[in-house]
């Protein structure tokens, strides 16, 4: 009963995700993979809150993800502290790091980008 209660909530996350334009929203590993196997572009940073790059960083892509020309991409944001399993499972060493994929597949990788011109052709060229 757990595991079907856990896949309607997943879906549902899935289905709400799918309904709302360019997203930023807190990391949840359902939803995640749900979007994922449903073909969708998303991309995961990996922030911490004593981080200065991620606090420069952090603005400037709820900005991006926010405009009409990323209304695609759903942007996941994973505490670096907390989400071992996740940072180890996507090799992610550094704080700052943002990874995209298209459905099942990396698509780009970035690691301590503040600046918004730079951050906006990478995630361009990752959704493109």
């Amino acid at each position: 009963m757990k595991t079907l209660v856990a896949c309607a909530a997943a879906l549902l996350l899935s289905l709400t995700a799918s309904l709302v334009p360019a997203a930023e929203v807190p990391f949840n590993q359902a939803a995640f993979d749900a979007a994922r196997n449903a073909g969708q572009t998303v991309a995961v940073v990996f922030h911490a809150d004593w981080c200065p790059t991620c606090r420069a960083q952090a603005p400037v892509l709820k900005e991006l993800v926010n405009s009409p020309e990323m209304k695609s991409l759903t942007l996941y944001v994973a505490d670096f502290d907390t989400e071992k399993a996740l940072r180890a499972a996507l090799r992610v060493n550094q704080q700052s790091t943002i990874v995209v994929f298209k459905g099942q597949h990396e698509s780009a990788r970035s690691t301590g980008q503040t600046e918004k011109a730079a951050l906006e052709s990478f995630l361009h060229g990752a959704i493109s």
